[in-house]
């Protein structure tokens, strides 16, 4: 979920004052993607990663998708925006003594240091979907693919019943209202959209397909932790709440995300965490 980096040539680190950048930064988004394991390695085994070759996954985070394709014998170059989220993958990375990747700081809107036509298979999931400016986004995810080559994301879906695109859709409610020329990252789970932003980067449209699939959020805690989580680490639902208590409405947004992700539990076990959330996969052939 979180946004956004060469192989040895390095990316510049985008500015401190970056707000993308300082959102991330602001939370631990580790204590979310705990829950995540499972379904990333699920994910990347479906996406077909194979040994060898070069992978680039865009806003890492910690490396819930990265780590798993470097475990498949891929040549992987994870990129993130968030300093805290970077120094937590290269630590996963050391810990499991795997080659052949590494995790760097950078911005997906401006692939510093990468060059064009290096990656076999470009990826993000719910990742570059919340970075600023999509049609940047979108042309340097092209750029650095190689002719023949996949690009894969995972977005979030507006308006979905399911957990995630409701989380986000209360949150926003109690939030301050977003900025004068702020482009909502669900617009990235709407194909018009991506069919637009990637036809503009030169991929003819029969090129790009989507399909429905699910994200599990599983763990050995229950549902209102996970929403302790979500309150105390996830920048933001951090500022949902920072918003909801200037004015007198935090209770009532605690309650709302009670009740939501209660309902979504489809564990049996009220101490275990078994949560699916739909998203868009998107499949960009180069």
């Amino acid at each position: 979920m979180p946004e956004t980096t060469s192989l040895q040539g390095g990316a510049a680190s985008p500015s401190a004052s970056n707000p993308n950048k300082v959102l991330w930064e602001k939370g631990d988004f580790t204590r979310i993607a705990e829950t995540m394991r499972e379904s990333g390695a699920q994910l990347v085994s479906d996406i077909g990663i194979v040994p060898g070759i070069k992978v680039l996954d865009l806003g890492c985070g910690d490396g819930t998708t990265a780590i798993p394709a470097a475990r498949l014998g891929a040549r992987v170059l994870g990129i993130d925006i968030a300093r805290n989220l970077v120094a937590a993958g290269n630590a996963r990375i050391q810990e499991e003594r795997l080659n052949d990747i590494s995790i760097r700081e950078g911005d997906c809107t401006d692939l510093q240091g990468l060059p064009d036509n290096e990656f076999d298979v470009v990826m993000s999931i719910f990742g570059a979907m919340f970075a600023p400016r999509p049609f940047d986004v979108a042309r340097e995810m092209v750029r650095v693919t190689r002719p023949g080559g996949r690009i894969i994301m995972g977005n979030w879906i507006p308006g979905d019943p399911t957990m995630v695109a409701q989380l986000l859709k209360i949150s926003s409610s109690y939030a301050p209202p977003p900025p004068e020329g702020f482009i909502s990252p669900m617009t990235w789970g709407v194909e018009t959209n991506v069919r637009e932003r990637f036809t503009a980067a030169g991929i003819p449209e029969e090129n790009i397909s989507f399909q429905k699939d699910s994200f599990r959020f599983q763990a050995p805690i229950s549902a209102s932790e996970f929403l302790n989580r979500f309150r105390h680490y996830y920048g933001p639902t951090m500022n949902a709440f920072e918003a909801a208590e200037k004015n007198g409405k935090a209770e009532a947004l605690q309650q709302e995300l009670e009740v939501l992700f209660n309902q979504h539990n489809r564990s049996k076990d009220e101490n275990t965490l078994d949560v699916p959330a739909t998203f868009l996969r998107v499949t960009v052939k180069k």
